[in-house]
């Protein structure tokens, strides 16, 4: 495995031993172990994803069982079996040859002997390299094993193999001039433009309901021309509809949607969009960064940073929390640009509640909006609640389509109606108007992708926040009401409560609202476009594009205040598309960026069709690529977990269309019927949603899985209080996890 002190510089080399054998040699690349921790550890959580395209064996304990699988006398043998089963099935002699000589290395050698049982010293670091080179990747490949499982082994194998065909190549010169390109030290250099400008920043920090947003908003209002940038598609969608009603000409640019209200000729005079999509080569009167906290996000942090350093806007609004001011006023200095800090205190109370609600739904009140984390769930809750109440309740999630979402919203917002209860996904953490009494944390548990795992306190804390909301847009917008700390008031603020349905998970919830966070101390990079284009350049064209993006990040020099965003799901992109013939770079690197899940069924045929198309510059019309399932939407709708897994492959399947259609507007020209197929597909999921929460047995596995949830958090609180003698604290990491 990629160690935390040290790279695996695989310079793997065949040479000859005493005993006749051909043997591997590893060469070591040390790296002093500092605060650069996580950005070397993320080559290694890039093995998750299933790098280098390697079917995981079902024989592979799972992660419990691998500690008691790392012994000698199991781990050597399953070993030599795995370099035995892809030896025979790999295409690619070099490969295979390579396997075979790593292979005979063991054996001949017995390098499990001379490696040892603990490899790691006390404080968790590798020790120096008095282990010769074939031992140095049996360890690697043992950590991998026992942190991830086989698809680390067969990745780091994979990887190695690819490092002996790159290093063969090059001359030291070029390693010296890759490790030149690999210099990520100094990011705010990027835009040169942008330096140009004195900006002055107003970083606008307090908790939720604080009245941070509003002010800068307010700014953005009055301002010639702006731009706002969100972290959710609703929340731009949600300033792109204030703007507009106010008067204010406003575009709208997501990943997979623009709608330009400006005439095409001349620029607008403003834009809401997703941060991944701030236009760095404009310039503004006005910007907006919203939720700037989220620029130390581990995988999307690099677009926080990107629009920090290189928005040209006089005026750069940043909204968020306290615990980001040390870094961005470093962040501010470095870039020589004017900063002002305004601190704001909550406008109305919050309290976390004693009791719960004990699992039952009568006890439900007017205002209260129900937190769960899955859209069947949603659904789910949202029919259990009508049938306990009698009472209307209306849903909000980030995948509605905004104009329901906005009737949704309007619904549950108005005091006169029949609509007293909300459900609602996490995604309301982020700042969307609702008036919302109290918050109700269905479970405090979330499904990761591979397991379920605790919410982290900041985002309970953040959720929790939008109970007592000062006002919505609507109520400050509608009356002339007095000035409370330049935020409009009302005669009495509402006192926001927050609480769990179930009484097992409400210690989580109160620890979580008295946890003080930890200060953000890097922000996100990624390396920009021109640098992953130079540095692929000195590779033959045939190299794996993976490979070159974890040589990137491997051999990369950061200075302490940024981190590099892990790669996640581009390491399994770039392995899918690597077959398609006649990709430039440029293409890989737009197609790494895709929002796609490489691991849902289905999705890779569809990806690497789109692929092709580029590659061959052959028609992109949607009629024409036999792998997007259309034939789905003249099926009737039945009601089983198969048709709805399909409708979901295909809306994600059409989001991407939609996607690539921006970026390949010569391949990809069915954009508007995209559109429409879309607007088919969320309508009839919706109707799968409700009709399953509906079912019995959909019913009793939801009930079963909230069970498990449960016991898993009362584990969870029964491991913290004794890890801490009984003392608050926030669960630590292992604990949170399940198991």
């Amino acid at each position: 495995m990629l160690p935390t002190d040290r790279i695996l510089a695989p310079s793997l080399l065949a040479v000859r031993s005493k005993h006749s054998h051909p043997i591997l040699v590893a060469k070591f690349r040390c790296v002093s172990h500092t605060e650069k921790i996580r950005g070397t550890r993320e080559v290694v959580q890039t093995f998750r994803r299933g790098s280098y395209g390697l079917q995981p064996n079902t024989g592979v304990p799972g992660l419990v069982d691998r500690k008691h699988f790392l012994g000698r006398e199991r781990f050597v043998p399953w070993l030599l079996e795995r370099l035995n089963l892809l030896e025979g099935t790999v295409s690619d002699t070099g490969f295979s040859i390579f396997l075979r000589n790593f292979k005979i290395a063991i054996e001949a050698n017995r390098l499990w002997e001379k490696t040892g049982e603990d490899h790691r010293s006390p404080k968790g670091l590798w020790r120096p390299l008095e282990l010769n080179q074939p031992r140095a990747l049996l360890v690697a490949l043992k950590e991998a094993f026992s942190l991830i499982g086989e698809p680390a082994v067969d990745a780091q194998l994979r990887y190695s193999y690819n490092g002996v065909l790159a290093n063969r190549r090059f001359k030291r010169a070029d390693l010296a001039d890759q490790q030149k390109l690999a210099d990520l030290r100094y990011p705010t250099e990027w835009y040169p433009a942008t330096r140009a400008v004195q900006r002055i920043i107003h970083l606008h920090v307090g908790p939720t309901n604080s009245g941070k947003t509003y002010q800068a908003l307010k700014r953005l209002e009055d301002a010639a021309s702006g731009v706002y940038a969100g972290p959710l598609r609703l929340l731009a969608h949600e300033v792109y509809s204030r703007l507009n009603a106010k008067g204010k000409p406003c575009d709208l640019v997501t990943g997979d949607e623009r709608i330009i209200k400006a005439e095409s000729t001349r620029i607008p005079s403003m834009t809401s969009c997703t941060v991944e999509m701030v236009p760095l080569n404009v310039d503004f009167d006005v910007a907006v960064i919203d939720e700037i906290q989220m620029i130390g996000h581990e995988q999307r942090g690099w677009a926080w940073t990107q629009a920090l350093l290189g928005l040209k806007a006089r005026e750069i609004h940043l909204c968020g929390e306290e615990r980001t001011v040390p870094l961005i006023r470093e962040l501010v200095a470095s870039m020589g640009d004017k900063l002002e800090i305004h601190t704001y205190k909550r406008l109305s109370p919050l309290k976390t509640m004693s009791t719960s609600l004990r699992g039952s739904l009568s006890e439900l009140r007017k205002g209260d909006c129900v937190i769960v984390f899955s859209r069947m769930a949603i659904h789910a809750m949202k029919r259990d609640i009508e049938r306990v109440t009698q009472k209307r309740v209306a849903v909000v999630y980030g995948s509605l389509p905004p104009e329901i979402r906005a009737q949704q919203a309007k619904l549950f917002n108005d005091p006169d109606n029949e609509y007293d209860y909300l459900v609602a996904s996490d995604a309301i953490g982020m700042g969307l108007n609702l008036a919302i009494k109290r918050i109700i944390f269905e479970s405090v548990q979330k499904y990761n992708g591979t397991s379920h795992e605790v919410i982290p306190a900041n985002d309970i804390k953040q959720i929790a926040g939008r109970a007592g909301r000062f006002r919505t847009a609507a109520q400050a917008d509608g009356d002339g009401a007095c000035q409370l700390n330049g935020y409009p008031s009302i005669p009495a603020p509402n006192l926001g409560l927050v609480t769990t349905l179930e009484e097992s998970d409400l210690p989580i919830v109160r620890k979580a609202m008295e946890n003080e966070a930890n200060p953000i101390m890097t922000a996100g990079i990624f390396p920009p476009t021109n640098v992953l284009m130079n540095f692929a350049a000195y590779f033959p064209p045939s190299t794996s594009f993976s490979y070159i993006l974890l040589r990137l990040h491997e051999i990369s020099l950061m200075h302490p205040r940024f981190n590099l965003c892990q790669l996640r799901e581009h390491i399994s992109i770039a392995d899918v598309i690597q077959p398609v013939r006649n990709l430039t770079t440029q293409d890989r690197i737009i197609f790494c960026a895709a929002p796609v899940n490489t691991k849902q069924k289905g999705m890779n045929v569809i990806l690497a069709a789109f692929a092709k198309c580029v590659g061959e510059s052959s028609s992109g019309a949607l009629l024409d690529i036999p792998e997007v399932p259309l034939e789905i939407l003249d099926e009737e709708i039945t009601l089983n977990r198969s048709n709805l897994d399909r409708m979901e492959m295909l809306h994600k399947a059409l989001i991407l269309y939609l996607w690539l259609s921006y970026r390949f507007a010569g391949v990809f020209v069915n954009q508007a019927m995209a559109f429409y197929l879309k607007g088919l597909v969320e309508e009839r999921i919706d109707k799968l949603l409700a009709e399953f929460s509906a079912s019995p047995q959909v019913r009793e596995r939801i009930r079963k899985m909230r069970e498990k949830a449960l016991q898993r958090v009362r584990e969870v609180v029964e491991r913290s209080s004794n890890d801490r003698g009984g003392r608050s604290g926030w669960p630590n990491e292992t604990s949170t996890r399940a198991k």
